[in-house]
């Protein structure tokens, strides 16, 4: 699943670590999330999408 997260990230001026501590996951996971490599599971999503005060289909593209 394509995802908007490290632009929304970057615009906040997060490191990943600070956003895996705000979500409560490891750092490994926010990248893997926002390199495509795992795709989070529905809760998770939407707390990300809110932590962005984004809906999740504005940080979550499904092909």
């Amino acid at each position: 699943m394509k995802n908007n997260v490290r632009k929304f990230r970057a615009a906040m001026n997060w490191t990943q670590a600070e956003l895996a501590g705000a979500l409560d996951v490891s750092r490994q996971t926010v990248n893997a999330i926002e390199r495509e490599r795992y795709d989070p599971s529905l809760p998770l999503a939407f707390r990300i999408a809110a932590l962005f005060d984004k809906r999740a289909e504005d940080v979550f593209i499904v092909d």
